[in-house]
């Protein structure tokens, strides 16, 4: 008995008359807002790295898009610039989570996304000069997450020092960048001597080496 009474309230709750649209919604809840004390400018700082970490996954997305192609068929390099672009995507992914836990929560979602996801380049003369562009993307993306370090220690109007995205953004992301960079000089240089020794069969060994991650 107890069952079907049970059954009756849930099925009450739920049933909806034929012809009568159900609609249910739920009201934000009313929280206080004290914990939430990122400052303003070092928020819209974060931000804006969020944008120049999805641009640079489209700058390797386009750059593994290329080296794919049956006519240029160097799959090294596309697996290289690949999984790129998957780490730059992670990049962004954690900035937003990030900002969700210290409670910016983003409604409008538009606000996070670059203005243009058109990667700026989509064809590359040889892997000599789609390292280099990478290289140079990597600087780019170091030198802004430098600034908005410098930026939130000693953030503008006396606010005061954000020492958790500080410390959050040296620790987990500067250290990636260095090393990255310090991987992709290698690999440029690796290169051009191959192809100064041996000409175009070079890139050709270097693709294989990157394939079969030996580089």
């Amino acid at each position: 008995m107890n069952f079907i009474y049970g059954f009756l309230l849930v099925f009450g709750f739920v049933y909806v008359a034929p012809g009568v649209q159900s609609i249910c919604q739920i009201p934000d809840a009313v929280i206080d807002t004290p914990w939430i004390d990122m400052v303003d400018s070092c928020t819209e700082e974060l931000k804006d790295q969020v944008k120049m970490e999805i641009g640079a996954s489209m700058t390797y997305l386009a750059m593994g898009a290329y080296f794919s192609r049956d006519s240029v068929s160097r799959p090294g390099f596309s697996k290289l610039f690949m999984q790129a672009a998957d780490e730059e995507r992670e990049h962004a992914i954690k900035l937003i989570e990030y900002m969700l836990m210290r409670g910016d929560v983003t409604r409008d979602f538009q606000n996070l996304l670059p203005a243009s996801l058109t990667a700026p380049k989509l064809e590359w003369r040889d892997g000599v000069q789609a390292l280099k562009d990478a290289l140079a993307k990597e600087v780019n993306v170091t030198t802004n997450i430098r600034k908005v370090i410098t930026n939130c220690e000693t953030p503008p109007n006396g606010a005061k020092n954000d020492y958790h995205l500080v410390d959050y953004l040296t620790a987990d992301f500067l250290d990636e960048q260095y090393r990255g960079q310090r991987d992709l000089a290698g690999k440029y240089t690796t290169l051009r001597k191959m192809m100064d020794t041996y000409g175009p069969i070079g890139e050709f060994l270097f693709d294989k080496k990157l394939l079969n991650g030996e580089l």
